[in-house]
């Protein structure tokens, strides 16, 4: 009979983390980040620990991860230790050890419960070159305007049709006055679902209902992500309840 495997002690601390994907990073794949990562707190002697069974892994849980090409300053993640250490001690060696571009922005002691969960929605700013203001507006508008905006992406379950419009909790455009009012930006707040509806959906439906037409790569930046407020349409900070029982 094949040996059980040594059954591994229950981590004594868990750590939220913060984490930006900025520059060239933001095509790095979720696949891609966890092996970083995973490298990353070995190079920074982080006393991970470790899951039971015959092939061990380090306790990381991933939460909300963001599209490849999208670049964020709100990507969170959770991980177990072996021993208790001082968030900032984790958070400075661990930036050091990722490469620029992948920047560590905040760790905090967890105090239990899922971090997934208060991930609700996230904000998001898209960059839309060569498309005025005024053509964003009228896009937006039309948009809002309508009751179901549906739009089709390829899954990992095949082609599927889902209503974009109902994910938006918020949208609205504006000029970009470093690019002499030439270059829309679009602010929306999508409501987190399955399947997500992500920021090129946004524009999928945009194209449908307005023929806005974009041309250049548009840059998708998420700002924020947690908890949604539904009376004032905002996201709010997932670390909060962390930070303030710390």
């Amino acid at each position: 009979m094949r040996e059980q495997p040594e059954q591994q002690a229950p981590p004594v601390q868990r750590l939220r983390i913060r984490y930006a994907k900025r520059g060239r990073l933001r095509f790095t794949s979720h696949r891609d980040f966890s092996r970083a990562f995973e490298r990353a707190v070995v190079r920074a002697r982080v006393p991970m620990a470790y899951s039971s069974g015959f092939n061990p892994h380090p306790r990381i849980s991933y939460a909300g991860a963001s599209p490849t090409g999208a670049a964020s300053e709100a990507e969170y993640l959770e991980i177990g230790l072996a021993e208790e250490c001082r968030p900032a001690d984790v958070q400075a060696t661990l930036d050091e050890a990722l490469p620029n571009g992948l920047d560590v922005l905040e760790v905090v002691v967890s105090t239990g419960g899922s971090l997934a969960d208060r991930l609700e929605a996230s904000s998001w700013r898209i960059t839309v070159p060569d498309v005025s203001p005024e053509e964003g507006a009228r896009a937006v508008t039309l948009f809002l305007a309508a009751e179901e905006v549906p739009v089709e992406r390829m899954t990992k379950k095949g082609m599927r049709s889902f209503d974009a419009r109902a994910a938006v909790v918020a949208l609205a455009a504006r000029g970009d006055s470093g690019t002499g009012g030439e270059c829309a930006i679009l602010e929306v707040v999508l409501r987190h679902g399955t399947p997500s509806v992500r920021p090129d959906d946004v524009l999928a439906g945009l194209r449908d209902v307005a023929g806005l037409e974009v041309g250049a790569a548009p840059l998708h930046e998420r700002l924020s992500q947690g908890p949604l407020d539904e009376q004032t349409g905002t996201v709010g900070d997932p670390l909060a309840p962390d930070r303030d029982a710390g």
